[in-house]
């Protein structure tokens, strides 16, 4: 009598369990969908010879990174009598000297004082930088000028997830993701997204094959400032992690009716 009582309880607690995991289910498409709102509506892929990238212009806030590659010491060496203040805080002439963009839009360099660099892109600065100090301190000094607050953020089955600067002009997708140690077991490589753009009505979103080597060279692969770089999971660990949740709601209804089944036969 207590047995049939028991199953006839049990559609009801399939019932129950079979709901859970369609939420559960539904919950996880949902985690899956990241990125995809607006991948839709993206243009089509430019072409090489149509595209031209635009150079970072420097701006307020932005830190720069000058030295003179002319010697393995810094642009301060050879004025050092006039800048020994400088050197000494800087902990040595070995070390890179980094220098904040002001709200104004100068940077206050040694000796030659203040220079106005906002507006202006990295080849411009250093080219700027290297006639003043050929006129005012250095013999024949060749300046390199690096912005070192520029950077991407990786997130999603790679590696190394996180920001990530972009020391160099031109960055590829290919050696971004090189740097985060490349994709995880998980990674989809046909399902790589750039996510670009500022306010979230102008953003774009570019979808990359890293199979496809036409997609790959798409200049607009070539990444920016603040892009963001989602890797997708693939199918395999999407259908594993399904199977996952399904044997973690499964196991709590297994064990009531396990634990409920023994209670009846030790009542006997």
């Amino acid at each position: 009598m207590r047995i049939n009582r028991l199953l006839s309880y049990l559609p009801v607690l399939f019932a129950v369990s079979a709901l859970t995991m369609l939420l559960g289910s539904c919950s996880y498409k949902q985690n899956q969908a990241y990125f995809e709102q607006n991948s839709k509506a993206q243009a089509a892929p430019v072409k090489m010879e149509d595209y031209k990238i635009a150079e970072y212009k420097i701006k307020a806030g932005d830190i720069l990174r000058v030295r003179n590659l002319q010697s393995i010491k810094l642009i301060t060496d050879e004025a050092s009598a006039a800048s020994s203040t400088d050197q000494a805080s800087s902990g040595g002439s070995t070390q890179a000297l980094d220098y904040q963009v002001e709200s104004d839009g100068t940077i206050a360099l040694p000796v030659i004082g203040r220079v106005q660099v906002a507006g202006l892109s990295r080849l411009e600065t250093s080219n700027k930088l290297d006639d003043l100090y050929r006129k005012n301190v250095l013999k024949n000094p060749i300046i390199e000028v690096k912005v070192i607050n520029l950077k991407a953020t990786l997130v999603g089955e790679v590696k190394r997830p996180g920001n990530y600067p972009l020391l160099k002009d031109e960055t590829t997708l290919m050696e971004i993701l090189g740097e985060a140690g490349g994709l995880t077991e998980k990674g989809n490589e046909k399902k790589v997204r750039i996510v670009r753009g500022g306010g979230l009505q102008s953003k774009q979103i570019i979808e990359v094959d890293l199979d496809d080597v036409a997609s790959l060279s798409n200049p607009e692969t070539i990444v920016q400032n603040q892009d963001i770089i989602y890797v997708e999971q693939n199918r395999r660990a999407i259908r594993n992690d399904k199977l996952q949740n399904i044997t973690t709601i499964a196991q709590p209804a297994l064990l009531l009716l396990n634990t409920a089944l023994i209670i009846l036969t030790l009542r006997k």
